[in-house]
């Protein structure tokens, strides 16, 4: 009951964090192609200490946000879909379907091209948009195509952060890297002796993200890290980590999201705009998400099927998947925060997330629409 509890709190932040994600994101368009463009584009890169604002969100407050989505991949390995191997199975298949045909496609439209290093951009789904547009179809949604969609998109959330982590880093400086795992090591030893106090752990993640910052490789990884060296004990209500989890989700979803939606969707929408959509990297966006999605997630997960290593929860029909897989095109979030890692041109950064918002919004549209056809009932 306290995990459904958990996972319903879950839905109902994320599904209210998509709506604010998408009024931050129009706003955000809207100003930064009007007369306000150049202050509205100036505030994001005000200098606070030696960092932009702009600066700060991306690698600090996104921290926290990996903070969570390590929190809620540990949940979903110790006490939800993916603590049954065979259950784990589906999303699983799913979530390695929809990463490998994106960043296939995305090769094939640059491979060789200064663009390659794009391939993880359409590899990663937003949580809180695909779960938003799902929650418009109301009680219709089963909730184990709920179940699967956000342990789906939980599951690819990691695979980004191990694209970031592997493939992301440039420059690493050994002895600060070296500091930062130490400091992980000795959190997990005090893990291990049952040290419950929350605030040992969140003094350790702040020291450790100022070395993994000042390390090379990316900060945001501390977030991740620390989640798992937080006792996760029985994970009922009265844990540290259930407390830290329940805490995180509004500021996550109505402060920390939303400031990354402004800051990083201060989009100036070029005049040639036939030009930018016939650029390599912008067709391997746009048809890697559009595309390579849901085309993943539905060969992977039939095959999964087909070899009976899983299999569909009874309420989840081929179709609904196909709908399913369509919301996992929404990239949002991590596919901009990868666009930011991949490239250092100026204009190719902001036409990729313009891309980014192309083809989420298709996405989002057309899985909206198969679902909402799919689970219509039947005229006789």
């Amino acid at each position: 009951m306290r995990q459904k509890n958990l996972f319903r709190s879950f839905f109902e932040s994320e599904k209210a964090g998509g709506l604010v994600l998408l009024i931050c994101t129009i706003f955000s368009l809207l100003i930064s192609n009007s007369i306000f463009s150049k202050q509205y584009l100036s505030i994001w890169q005000t200098q606070i200490g030696s960092h932009s604002i702009e600066h700060w969100i991306n690698d600090g407050l996104m921290a926290i946000f990996f903070l969570l989505i390590g929190l809620e991949l540990e949940r979903e390995i110790y006490k939800g879909e993916l603590s049954k191997l065979k259950e784990a199975i589906l999303p699983l298949s799913g979530a390695l379907g929809g990463m490998i045909f994106p960043a296939l496609i995305f090769a094939f439209f640059n491979f060789r091209t200064t663009t390659q290093t794009g391939f993880g951009i359409p590899m990663a789904t937003d949580i809180a948009f695909a779960v938003g547009i799902l929650s418009l179809l109301g009680n219709r949604v089963p909730l184990s195509l709920k179940i699967f969609l956000t342990a789906l998109a939980v599951i690819d959330d990691l695979g980004a952060i191990l694209m970031i982590a592997v493939f992301y880093t440039k420059t690493i400086l050994f002895v600060n890297l070296l500091i930062s795992l130490s400091i992980f090591g000795l959190l997990l030893i005090l893990n291990r002796m049952k040290v419950n106090n929350l605030l040992v752990y969140l003094i350790g993640g702040v020291f450790m993200w100022y070395f993994m910052l000042n390390s090379g490789v990316h900060a945001t990884i501390t977030g991740v890290l620390l989640a798992f060296a937080i006792p996760f004990q029985d994970g009922s209500e009265t844990s540290i980590s259930y407390k830290l989890q329940n805490w995180l989700h509004y500021p996550v979803a109505f402060i920390i999201i939303p400031l990354f939606a402004l800051s990083n969707t201060a989009i100036v929408i070029g005049t040639n705009l036939i030009h930018t959509f016939s650029e390599s990297y912008s067709l391997g966006i746009i048809f890697g998400l559009f595309i390579g999605k849901p085309l993943g997630i539905l060969a992977f997960t039939f095959l999964a099927v087909k070899l009976k290593l899983t299999q569909l929860p009874k309420d989840i029909s081929w179709n609904k998947l196909i709908g399913v897989g369509f919301l996992g095109g929404i990239g949002f979030t991590m596919s901009i925060f990868i666009t930011l890692l991949a490239f250092d041109n100026d204009e190719i950064i902001n036409n990729s997330k313009f891309m980014i918002l192309i083809a989420s919004l298709l996405s989002g549209l057309i899985g909206f629409i198969w679902l909402k056809k799919s689970m219509s009932p039947k005229k006789n």
